[in-house]
C-alpha cells in the first residue's frame, strides 16, 4: 500500500439489545453515531433504536440481511478498503450470531481490515445464565432443521453430547421440536424454555423435556424462543428401540438424500451400535408395514 492509498477501515460488530432499547450501552450510541456506514438487518428496527436513543447518524444506513448479505459483502469490503468505519447492527443480539456478519467479518479478514466489536447482549448466554442448568461447559445448536425427519437425524446426533445445549426455535415449531428433543434425550432430561427474554412479557419455564413438551402443545406460543436442554449423563445414554432406529435411518434418507447403505452406517456410528443390529431394525421396520 503506498502513501496515497487511504488506509484502511474498521469493521465494528455492534450487540443491540435483544429487549429493551434501554439497554443499550453509551457505546453502542457512540459508534452509530460516527459510523460511517450502518449495515443493518432492519433499517425500521434501528431507526427505532436511533430514536429512543436520541441518536442522528453522520452515515448512510443500508440493509444487510440474510436475502442481500452475499451479493451485498464485497461492496461493504470497498468501503472499508476505502477507510469507512462500517458498523453492523442486526434486529437484537451480537452480528453472526444466527444472525448477519459471518460472511462481512471473512471477507474483511480476508482483506486485512481490522475487525471489532462492541459488546452487547446475547440471547444465548442470557438463557443460558437464567436456566439454572450447568454453565461450565456449553454449546449453541442455533436452529434445529424444520423437518422432523431432518430434526430427528440432528437430535440423535446430540442424545450422548455431554455439555450443556441452547437452541434457538420458532413458536409454532417449539412443541414438535419439545417433544423430538424428549423422544432423542429422554423425557425426563431437565430443560428450559426461555421466552421474550429482558422483555415485558418474559417467561422462563423450566422442568423435564416431557413436561416442557405437553406445556406447550396445549397453549399457544409467541415470541422469541431460546431452549436450554441439560447435557447427558456420562455413561448413561439412553437405549433406541429398534423402530426409533429404523427411523433415524428413514430420517437420513428423506433428509439427506443418502442411500440405505450409507444411512445406516451414519446412523450405527452416532449412537454406537454395530451396522448389523441396525440393519436388522431396518428390516424387521419393513416386514411390519408389510404385515
Amino acid at each position: 500500500m503506498t502513501g496515497t492509498e487511504p488506509a484502511p477501515g474498521l469493521l465494528v460488530l455492534a450487540g443491540t439489545p435483544i429487549g429493551r432499547d434501554e439497554d443499550a450501552p453509551p457505546r453502542l450510541a457512540e459508534e452509530l453515531a460516527t459510523a460511517d456506514v450502518i449495515a443493518t438487518e432492519d433499517t425500521r428496527r434501528l431507526k427505532r433504536l436511533l430514536r429512543v436513543l436520541d441518536i442522528t447518524p453522520k452515515g448512510r444506513l443500508v440493509s444487510y440481511f440474510e436475502a442481500n448479505e452475499t451479493a451485498r459483502t464485497p461492496d461493504l469490503v470497498r468501503d472499508l478498503l476505502a477507510g469507512a468505519r462500517v458498523v453492523v447492527v442486526t434486529d437484537a443480539g451480537m452480528p453472526s450470531v444466527s444472525d448477519p456478519g459471518y460472511r462481512l467479518v471473512a471477507a474483511a479478514v480476508e482483506a486485512g481490515i481490522r475487525v471489532t466489536a462492541v459488546p452487547g447482549p446475547s440471547a444465548v448466554l442470557t438463557a443460558l445464565a437464567v436456566s439454572g442448568l450447568p454453565v461450565d461447559r456449553f454449546c449453541f445448536e442455533g436452529f434445529l432443521p424444520r423437518k422432523g425427519g431432518g430434526r430427528t437425524s440432528r437430535l440423535a446426533e446430540l442424545s450422548a453430547e455431554p455439555r450443556t445445549m441452547v437452541f434457538f426455535e420458532a413458536p409454532h415449531r417449539l412443541a414438535a421440536s419439545l417433544a423430538d428433543m424428549a423422544a432423542a434425550f429422554g423425557a425426563e432430561r431437565p430443560a428450559a424454555v426461555c421466552r421474550e427474554l429482558t422483555k415485558t412479557y418474559e417467561e422462563i419455564k423450566r422442568g423435564a423435556l416431557g413436561e416442557l413438551a405437553r406445556w406447550a402443545d396445549e397453549g399457544e406460543i409467541r415470541g422469541e424462543i431460546t431452549v436450554v436442554v441439560g447435557g447427558a449423563t456420562p455413561g448413561a445414554g439412553r437405549e433406541l428401540s429398534a423402530t426409533e432406529l429404523a427411523e433415524l435411518v428413514f430420517a437420513k434418507e428423506e433428509a439427506g438424500g443418502l442411500r440405505r447403505k450409507e444411512a445406516i452406517a451414519e446412523v450405527a456410528a452416532e449412537v454406537g451400535l454395530p451396522k448389523r443390529e441396525v440393519f436388522d431394525a431396518v428390516v424387521a421396520a419393513k416386514e411390519s408395514t408389510l404385515e
